[in-house]
């Protein structure tokens, strides 16, 4: 099969259903009005429609049922995005507490990981590997099953962290649906490797280029200035496939934490902000990265592409290095952002002036 067709097939629907879900959510009041709905972590102004979540959901599980075998895997992936799209057009109607939220994230990634979807192994940086398959409970229930005890557990915690860091980052126009794209790209590139060894990688592949296609077709109406936005479903929906494709080709977590090394960092650091100053670590704040340099002046365009930037060079990075070179690139990178994070913080005065779409 050509590659490309299932991402030009998922791109062209998630483009064209957008508009139509902009116009419901206009009339279902499934909006974002700062004077109304007052959230700390805002950049926008005005009334801006959410409920792209559904948009890129449509999209992608029509693209499924098209080009990728229907397996018990891919029916749990499917019943998790529905899970998730459904949570997130609530949340875009009303606020739902975070901690709901945390349930409900926590019920979607049980799903795929009792379909199957597990961390075998662990590739040691300094040599050799961990299994976590070793420990395996089975059970009667319609008939035989077993949970892979370690595997499973790893799987859930990764994909639970993945869908988390992903909404938090996910505040400027075009940010978020930019970076997931190449992150899905690079990640189905990575399965492609394999596909000589192991043809099952091909649906892999085609499962990434299908989500790389679901969220750059939604990215021409989320760019500045934003007629929609991606919505909590949206951003759980990106985090929840991300972490999926990280264990589907071949167990590379490493590689999708380094391709995700900026929003990790971030979250990381947040974290320790919202933990140090006795926060709630789910409630939201204005002290992520974006806002750092929103705060120092940058446009939201310029913010967005810097992200972008950074996911495209650190996944061509990812795709050419050895796990021990990972770990370093990863520690640059915390480096990096915590540095530039402390020097925000303590010299934010000498900062630029501020772009004319900084908002």
């Amino acid at each position: 099969m050509n590659l490309l067709l299932p991402f030009l097939i998922t791109l062209l629907l998630t483009g064209s259903i957008t508009p139509l879900v902009i116009r419901l959510a206009i009339k279902y009041n499934l909006v974002d009005n700062p004077r109304t709905r007052y959230h700390p972590a805002h950049t926008h102004k005005g009334v801006i429609p959410r409920a792209g979540g559904l948009a890129i959901g449509i999209g992608f599980i029509i693209a499924v049922l098209l080009f990728v075998p229907i397996t018990k895997i891919t029916i749990g992936i499917l019943i998790g995005c529905v899970i998730l799209v459904i949570v997130g057009l609530f949340d875009d109607r009303r606020d739902v507490n975070p901690y709901v939220r945390l349930a409900t994230n926590a019920i979607a990634a049980l799903v795929v990981v009792f379909a199957g979807v597990g961390i075998p192994y662990i590739t040691n940086p300094l040599g050799g590997v961990l299994h976590l398959d070793t420990l395996r409970v089975t059970f009667q229930f319609f008939g035989p099953h077993s949970i892979v005890v370690w595997s499973d557990v790893f799987a859930f915690l990764w994909i639970m962290w993945t869908m988390n860091i992903i909404g938090w980052s996910a505040g400027v126009d075009g940010q978020m649906p930019g970076f997931v794209s190449i992150s899905a790209l690079v990640l189905g590139l990575l399965a492609l490797r394999f596909t000589v060894s192991d043809p099952s990688q091909q649906s892999v592949t085609i499962l990434a280029f299908i989500v790389s296609g679901a969220f750059f077709g939604f990215l021409p109406w989320n760019f500045f200035p934003q007629r929609i936005m991606p919505g909590y479903g949206g951003k759980t929906l990106a985090g929840f496939l991300l972490a999926i494709l990280g264990i589907l080709s071949y167990g590379k977590v490493g590689t999708a934490l380094l391709v995700l090394g900026i929003p990790t960092m971030d979250a990381l650091y947040t974290l320790i902000r919202r933990i140090g100053t006795k926060r709630s670590p789910v409630l939201a704040d204005r002290g992520h990265l974006h806002h750092r340099l929103l705060d120092l002046g940058w446009g939201k365009r310029k913010v967005a592409l810097f992200y972008w930037a950074l996911s495209a060079i650190l996944g061509a990075i990812a795709l050419t290095v050895t796990s021990a070179q990972k770990v370093f690139a990863l520690l640059l990178v915390a480096v990096g952002v915590g540095g530039f994070l402390l020097w925000v913080a303590f010299f934010s005065q000498f900062s630029e002036p501020q772009d004319h779409d900084n908002g």
